[in-house]
């Protein structure tokens, strides 16, 4: 008898360690969580008051979608969001990528100029999109890629600032694909409507490869960058070569926003090749989602969408549920992280990189 209630006790034992060691869903609330990627731009207060609700810090990114206007408006939001959610919303500033003058040493002054001016609010990063690259040319039609010699003045300035960069470079490799051989639904859907940047559709437009040559040859050029690759560092298609680029730039890290589904594809045909990538990586992976309140035409609609996706991506990190998704067809399951790889994930990786000063 005493044997028997000893093995139970044992046994018992066990299953809590073993319990305490993941995460579940009912500690989603309780645990300390950033969403590294962010957009918000209306300054209702929608996003950021169902951000503290569900235990969220927020980083926001601004981006330079070719207008100077719209940039400056950026700013001005972000400031205003950080200054009325201190501690909590964060931002990353950009600077207009003006091309009048390219070639000459007054095109570096202006743009430092520009981006003094947008880092000034308390930026703890700078944001570099995709723009660079795939659409800006020189005056002879050529495109102007981020490792060009006239924007290293610029990467210099960041890097005298001590800011990291966050950059949204290239695209994924979907996008040098016909919409009906996509491997998600969230690129095929983004590129029928944004066929300007449907590289298929663009083959006189530099490669996929050209993009994430230019890329890896600016973080040897500059090896003391930190750098923050959005969206998987546009590797977002398979980890293995994802993980050679964190290997060989030991300060390279990477969002996840938008791509997650990107793992969880591949985690529906290897599981644990997913997993054990989440887990030797966990010191250089960000969590992130690309979340925006541009159409927050209401705060119940917008909040029930983002507490959803945030606690359908929890699920998916934390458990071993046997899940779906609207991206792709077929059934994943969660790769139940352990409790210390998703503190990094979720909050410890942001933490550091971006240096911030969490009330």
């Amino acid at each position: 008898m005493k044997i028997r209630i000893i093995l139970l006790i044992f046994t018992t034992l066990v299953f809590i360690g073993c319990q305490s060691k993941y995460y579940t869903e009912k500690d989603y609330s309780s645990v300390l969580k950033i969403d590294s990627h962010v957009h918000l731009n209306t300054n209702k207060g929608f996003f950021e008051d169902q951000a503290i609700k569900d235990n969220f810090i927020l980083l926001t990114l601004n981006v330079d979608h070719s207008d100077s206007l719209a940039v400056k408006q950026q700013f001005e939001s972000a400031v205003k969001s950080v200054q009325q959610y201190p501690g909590k919303v964060f931002y990353a500033a950009t600077f207009y990528f003006d091309t009048t003058g390219w070639g000459t040493e007054g095109w570096s002054e202006r743009a430092i100029s520009h981006l003094s001016n947008n880092i000034s609010g308390g930026a703890v990063s700078v944001k570099l999109w995709k723009n660079i690259g795939m659409s800006k040319r020189d005056k002879n039609g050529k495109f102007i890629m981020i490792d060009d010699p006239m924007i290293k003045p610029v990467i210099d300035f960041i890097i005298s600032k001590n800011l990291p960069i966050t950059g949204h470079l290239g695209e994924p490799r979907n996008c040098w694909l016909p919409l009906n051989e996509m491997t998600v639904r969230s690129d095929s859907s983004y590129f029928a409507e944004n066929p300007q940047y449907h590289m298929f559709l663009h083959p006189d437009y530099p490669s996929y490869e050209d993009q994430i040559n230019a890329r890896d040859h600016l973080l040897e050029l500059h090896p003391d960058l930190i750098f923050i690759g959005c969206h998987l560092g546009s590797l977002e298609w398979n980890v293995d070569e994802l993980a050679k680029r964190l290997d060989k730039y030991p300060n390279m890290t990477v969002d996840m926003a938008a791509r997650i589904c990107h793992l969880q594809y591949q985690s529906s045909k290897d599981r644990e090749k997913v997993r054990n990538f989440c887990i030797k990586y966990q010191d250089r992976l960000l969590y992130g989602t690309d979340l925006s309140d541009k159409d927050a035409d209401g705060r119940e609609k917008l909040s029930k969408w983002v507490h959803d996706t945030w606690l359908d991506d929890w699920n998916y990190f934390t458990s071993k549920k046997i899940m779906t998704s609207d991206k792709f067809r077929g059934t994943f399951e969660g790769l139940e992280l352990p409790k210390e790889v998703i503190k990094k994930i979720y909050s410890e990786n942001a933490i550091r990189c971006y240096k911030l000063k969490i009330k």
